[in-house]
């Protein structure tokens, strides 16, 4: 059962579970290295004269039953080690034995969560902590201090690295979950004397900027405003005075820490603030407030600490990707990004698919440039839409520059020919798949303006392709800005192939936290936060 100190309600408890939540035994590891007996380690060659035999460490597995989903790999460290002691040296427990008890319990105390609270880990370490080397002897009670701080790291790192026990194609989610191999962690946290398990386990850097506002969300609570903001009947905007005015400051003062003034005119100030807080909200950014600030002004600290929880979670499935290029697309924030070396180099604004085609969360490489594309009709779309309108209308395939290209079982096979009213624009980049989702230009630019860009099939249009061509095709000389213009202009679609792949991801983060520390919240525009809060809360 889960403490919390001060506050003890109900979701501070869902709180403290979710972060150390248990998990089955039937994780799937990364692939494991093939373990042998180093034999050239010897009680003369080792750092201590500790040595272990397989039946000390069998008889401490069959007697704890929370330790036997660990027995492999307690079995395998030891083994690969040659039953040398890991968390004692010449001097007693060792510096690392020391930084993980401690880190530990600094996680239990800041969460009060006792979910990881072992009473008899804490005993033995607190009568070997200061024992020198000379008065630990190879006994029972040292042996089992020795395992109990092995078996004891398995659970921790578990629960921190691993991530919740979600079937994640329930929720949509296709890209694969990052794996951890936790006798390589050990090996690592072990050998570097680690001062940080981070350092060994590399999570998604959204993760740990998401748990500092986590923390500053549960101070927050503590003294969050509870008045409800009516609707409005009508925006209010710079150089209006409301009564109402006054209490948008109070809460823009207290989720932004913004400067303002304290009376009921809508003055700069506020105007500033007001923008801030729709950039941090996905709204127009006009410094005007309407209903959709007010319903988002009024959504409980409670609420969002929800939100930002299901999407730490989602941060924890990601693959570590700082030291790589990729490009990221979130789809509830409309946003496209190219990462180089962990920054942020290129950015655009992009269409995704509606809520009736959602676009798939998955990940790719991309591989190919198609400039001057066709556009080859799904199905789908030529049963429900192109059918329809072409009964009405004889001429709709020659109007709209397409051609039938064969029929298979009787359904007309139809592309759209290059040109200023493709579908597809002028280019369309490529990553294989089994969703046949892909990134590409359009001839509706306009949409871009909107807020809402849940607009297409379930494909993602960009809304600076010649750009993101570029920086793809950097490194191929031949490919100008002037070369780049006249293929997006052929009547012919022409095939690039990179010279490197680059990975892409697609993403569903409805909260996340800028290169600034600024916080950000999206709606669930597919409700698969809905779907996740069942499974996690």
């Amino acid at each position: 059962m889960l403490y919390l100190s001060s506050m003890r309600t109900s979701f501070f408890s869902l709180l403290g579970f979710f972060i150390f939540l248990g998990f089955s035994c039937g994780w799937n590891n990364a692939t494991e290295k093939e373990v042998t007996r180093d034999s050239s380690i010897t009680i003369t060659t080792s750092y201590n004269p500790l040595f272990l035999d397989s039946a000390s460490m069998q008889l401490f597995i069959d007697g704890k039953d929370w330790v036997k989903p660990f027995s492999k790999q307690i079995l395998d460290f030891y083994t690969d080690r040659n039953f040398e002691f890991a968390w004692f040296d010449s001097t007693g427990l060792s510096e690392q034995a020391h930084h993980f008890f401690n880190l530990q319990n600094d996680y239990i105390t800041r969460l009060s969560d006792s979910s990881l609270f072992n009473q008899q880990f804490q005993d033995l370490y607190t009568a070997y902590a200061n024992k020198t080397a000379r008065q630990i002897v190879a006994n029972r009670e040292v042996v089992n201090t020795e395992l109990l701080f092995t078996a004891q790291f398995f659970v921790y790192a578990e629960k921190m690295y691993k991530g919740a026990n979600i079937q994640l194609a329930d929720l949509g989610w296709y890209i694969p979950r990052k794996k951890v191999n936790l006798h390589a962690l050990l090996d690592s946290v072990i050998e570097n004397k680690a001062t940080e398990l981070a350092n060994y386990a590399p999570v998604s850097l959204q993760y740990p900027r998401m748990e500092k506002w986590l923390f500053r969300l549960a101070e927050m609570q503590k003294s969050e405003l509870a008045d409800s903001l009516p609707r409005l009947k009508k925006s209010l905007k710079s150089g209006d005075t409301s009564s109402l005015i006054l209490r948008i400051k109070n809460r823009l003062r207290f989720l932004q820490g913004d400067d303002l003034t304290s009376n009921n005119l809508f003055d700069t100030s506020l105007v500033l603030a007001v923008k801030k807080f729709q950039e941090r909200h996905g709204i127009d950014k006009d410094g005007i407030i309407g209903n959709k600030v007010i319903e988002d002004l009024n959504i409980p600290i409670r609420k969002r600490m929800e939100q930002l929880l299901i999407n730490m979670e989602r941060a924890r499935w990601m693959p570590s990707m700082q030291d790589s290029t990729y490009v990221l697309v979130n789809i509830p924030e409309f946003r496209l990004r190219v990462f180089e070396e962990g920054k942020n180099i290129l950015q655009m604004n992009v269409i995704v698919g509606s809520e009736a085609n959602n676009t798939v969360i998955f990940n790719g490489n991309l591989q190919f440039v198609v400039f001057s594309p066709y556009w080859n009709v799904p199905e789908s779309i030529v049963r429900k839409e192109l059918l329809p309108a072409i009964s009405r209308n004889k001429n709709y395939i020659a109007s709209h520059n397409m051609e039938v290209t064969g029929y298979v079982k009787g359904l007309p096979q139809i592309r759209q020919k290059p040109g200023a009213n493709n579908a597809l624009g002028r280019v369309k980049f490529l990553f294989p798949n089994n969703f046949n989702i892909y990134l590409h230009d359009t001839p509706n630019r306009n949409l871009f303006a909107q807020t809402n860009r849940g607009l297409s099939h379930g494909c993602i249009r960009i809304a600076e392709p010649k750009k993101f061509a570029e920086f793809l095709l950097r490194d191929q000389p031949s490919f100008t800005s002037t070369a780049i213009d006249s293929l997006m202009l052929l009547e012919k679609e022409k095939w690039v192939t990179l010279k490197k792949k680059i990975p892409v991801f697609l993403v569903y983060f409805t909260s996340w936290v800028d290169a600034s520390g600024e916080l950000h919240f999206r709606r669930d525009i597919y409700k698969h936060d809905q779907k996740m809060a069942t499974k996690l809360f």
